[in-house]
């Protein structure tokens, strides 16, 4: 059957999520911004404990109202055996199906990849783990820091007084966006061969395709890069400078070009460029504390903004150290409207940022935050439960 020509990218397509915290509901948010069904089946009572992380957005969490809107809400007591046949009925329907539970759980409820393929040869599996289901860690736990430490992140985040997190769930998000794009790959491959393919991420082997430079550094250069805050351990001049108006203005030099033009331009120096300090790239880096020297000098006579007009004219990229109340009120933001309303379940409306990647012709579905259970009951009646039999589940605990 062919779509719509106005229809979403993903309409037609079913999926059914166990999910909870950031990775997975980050990974099928993405497959509902472009027009997936998906249904998340969450505890009866308490739903995602991602909902009780914080109550800053009209009482609801910053985590969840992030992560899960246009997503439908289905409440099922997968330890009663009503509760399992409800979730047999779903995924006999689905497309994929996602679950990011504790090592082992989805395995001792049926549930891993290998039997739903046995039941269900069309459905894709995507398991979300936190280091792989197989090898010596695979019944661990795993949260975001503890991976960001595991893979070597945090030696690298912070300054010469400490490591730091990194300040956003970067493990978390990393493993969302290959499960996502896995899944794409996956309902891709099923469309062209017919084949359904089970799809696995780990939080940990996320991260560490990111970890991918400074793991060539340290292996081939003898030592890791070293904690060098907005500095990079790689380039120079390159970091946050502090200008006439107490204000941070950063920049980086990229290539040669940029580099004679900051020396004449900015600095006023052209004299520099033949410097034999910093004649190349890795020079300037071996000389970074008395060319950091020169920069702040020169910073410290300007007021921020006429600093970045100078550095604009050089050609070098630069912009001004944001806080988070700056960030949400970019003129870019503003300027392309990427800002969209969306619903909560008290019926306020939030401001939410259209996904990154643009499509030409479709706009992305911005629907509502789920409330705890709000489509359980049109969700069981569409899978065939009468009024009678939706009430002896209720009665049981079971949705």
């Amino acid at each position: 059957m062919t779509a719509r020509p106005d229809a979403l990218p993903l309409t037609g397509i079913t999926v059914v999520s166990l999910e909870q915290a950031v990775a997975a509901p980050f990974a099928t948010r993405q497959l509902a911004d472009l027009g997936a069904r998906v249904i998340k089946v969450e505890r009866p009572g308490e739903g995602d404990f991602a909902r009780r992380y914080d109550t800053t957005v009209h009482g609801e969490s910053s985590y969840f109202v992030w992560l899960n809107r246009s997503k439908e809400s289905l409440t099922l007591d997968l330890k009663s055996e009503a509760g399992r046949e409800v979730l047999e009925r779903l995924l006999a329907g689905a497309d994929v199906f996602v679950q990011n539970l504790a090592p082992g759980a989805a395995e001792r409820l049926g549930l891993g990849a290998r039997a739903l393929a046995e039941r269900f040869p069309s459905l894709i599996a995507c398991t979300v783990s936190g280091y792989g289901t197989t090898g010596p860690w695979a019944d661990r736990k795993a949260y975001d820091l503890l991976v960001q430490c595991q893979t070597g992140l945090v030696s690298l985040t912070g300054n010469e007084h400490g490591a730091a997190r990194a300040g956003v769930s970067v493990a978390d998000i990393a493993a969302g966006m290959y499960a996502y794009s896995g899944i794409l790959t996956a309902l891709f491959t099923r469309a062209t061969t017919g084949v359904a393919r089970a799809v696995e991420v780990s939080l940990f082997e996320a991260l560490a395709e990111w970890m991918g430079q400074p793991a060539y550094y340290t292996r081939y250069g003898g030592t890791q890069p070293p904690r060098v805050g907005t500095r990079h351990a790689t380039i120079a001049p390159y970091g946050a400078f502090t200008a006439a108006d107490g204000k941070d203005v950063l920049f980086s030099v990229q290539n040669e070009r940029e580099w004679a033009a900051l020396c004449e331009r900015f600095l006023g120096r052209p004299e520099l460029v033949d410097d034999p300090r910093f004649a190349t790239g890795a020079l300037r880096v071996a000389h970074r504390e008395p060319l950091d020297a020169l920069v702040a000098a020169r910073f410290a006579e300007l007021d921020a903004a006429t600093a970045g007009g100078l550095l604009d004219e050089a050609g070098v990229a630069n912009a001004g150290v944001n806080d988070i109340a700056a960030f949400l009120d970019h003129p870019v933001l503003a300027a392309r409207d990427r800002w969209r309303d969306v619903p909560l379940p008290g019926g306020d409306l939030v401001p939410a940022l259209l996904p990154p990647a643009d499509l030409d012709g479709v706009e992305a579905r911005m629907g509502a935050v789920p409330g705890v259970g709000e489509h359980t009951e049109p969700i069981l009646t569409e899978l065939g439960y009468g009024a009678d039999a939706i009430a002896r589940l209720r009665t049981a605990r079971a949705v």
